[in-house]
C-alpha cells in the first residue's frame, strides 16, 4: 500500500491510498488524533445516501491492510483512536477487521465501530469485544423504509433482536457506549412519525441516537437546519440521549458518507 495524496478540509484531513492491485481506498484523520479506517474496498450494503457504496464491493481488506493505514499516518500524526467507520462494514468482512482490532487494541489505541448491524451473529460478537463504542446504522424504525435507504443491510429484526438480547447483559457503562444512527433526509424519513418511532425504540432498548446531518453526495437533500434542531429537541423530550452530528462529521472531506473508492483525483 502506498500514500497517493493527503488532502485538507476545513477540518479533517483524507488520505488516498493505492493498494498492491491498484484500487485506492480513503481514510479520514479527525479530531487531531482520531482515524476513521476502510475495511473493504467498496461497500456491498449500497445505502442510496452514501458515496461509498455506489458502485458496489470489489474486495475485502486484509487485516495488513486495515492496520497499514494506521501504521502511515501514524508517520505524521499522533493517532490515538481508531474509528472503523470508513468504507465498507466492519461485519462484512469480519475475520480480518477482528484480527485487526486486536492488533490496535495491543497498541493501546481506542477502537469504535459503525455498522449497520447484519449479519446478526457478528453484530452479537462485536458488542462483546472490549470496544469503545458501536453505533448501529439505522436510520428508519420502519423495516420498508429502512430496506429502500440500506437496500443490503439485513432485516432490521434480527439486527433488533440481537441488541434486545445483549443490551440488558451489559453494565451501563458499557450500554452508554452503544448507539443508534438516525440521519434524517428530507422528505425520505424525516417525518414526526418517524422521529417518534427512532425516539421510542431508543428508549426501550436503553441507548442513545447519533443524530447525523447529511453530507450531500446525491440527489437527496439534507433536512434544513431548523428541522434538525426540531428533531433533536423531539427526541431529548422523548427522554432519548441524543449525541449531535460534529462539525468533524459535517466537513465536505470526509464527512459522513463522502468517501469514495478509486478516487482518481481529489477536489
Amino acid at each position: 500500500m502506498r500514500l497517493l495524496s493527503v488532502i485538507e478540509g476545513e477540518l479533517n484531513l483524507l488520505f488516498l491510498f493505492e493498494l498492491e492491485d491498484g484500487k485506492r481506498i480513503e481514510a479520514v484523520l479527525y479530531r487531531g488524533d482520531t482515524l476513521c479506517v476502510s475495511t473493504q474496498v467498496g461497500c456491498p450494503v449500497r445505502c442510496i445516501f452514501c458515496a461509498s457504496g455506489r458502485e458496489g464491493l470489489f474486495r475485502n481488506l486484509t487485516p495488513q491492510e486495515i492496520l497499514e493505514q494506521f501504521r502511515i499516518v501514524n508517520r505524521f500524526f499522533p493517532v490515538r483512536r481508531i474509528a472503523v467507520a470508513g468504507i465498507g462494514d466492519p461485519l462484512l468482512n469480519w475475520d480480518s477487521v477482528k484480527e485487526a482490532f486486536w492488533d490496535f487494541k495491543g497498541m493501546g489505541l481506542k477502537v469504535s465501530f459503525y455498522t449497520a448491524g447484519f449479519p446478526p451473529e457478528r453484530l452479537r460478537e462485536l458488542l462483546r469485544l472490549p470496544h469503545s463504542g458501536v453505533t448501529v446504522s439505522i436510520h428508519s424504525a420502519d423495516p420498508t423504509l429502512r430496506k429502500k435507504m440500506m437496500p443490503h443491510a439485513g432485516d432490521l429484526g434480527d439486527t433488533l433482536r440481537v441488541l434486545e438480547e445483549e443490551l440488558p447483559k451489559m453494565s451501563k457503562k458499557r450500554r452508554n457506549r452503544i448507539s443508534l444512527a438516525y440521519m434524517p433526509i428530507k422528505g425520505l424519513n424525516d417525518s414526526d412519525e418517524e422521529v417518534e418511532r427512532i425516539g421510542r425504540l431508543a428508549r426501550r432498548l436503553g441507548v442513545s441516537v447519533t443524530l447525523l446531518y447529511y453530507n450531500r453526495v446525491s440527489d437527496f437533500e439534507p433536512v434544513d437546519p431548523a428541522r434538525y434542531e426540531e428533531i433533536f429537541l423531539k427526541l431529548r423530550s422523548m427522554g432519548v440521549r441524543v449525541t449531535l452530528s460534529t462539525r468533524f462529521r459535517r466537513d465536505r472531506v470526509g464527512g459522513c458518507g463522502t468517501l469514495l473508492v478509486n478516487r482518481e483525483v481529489l477536489v
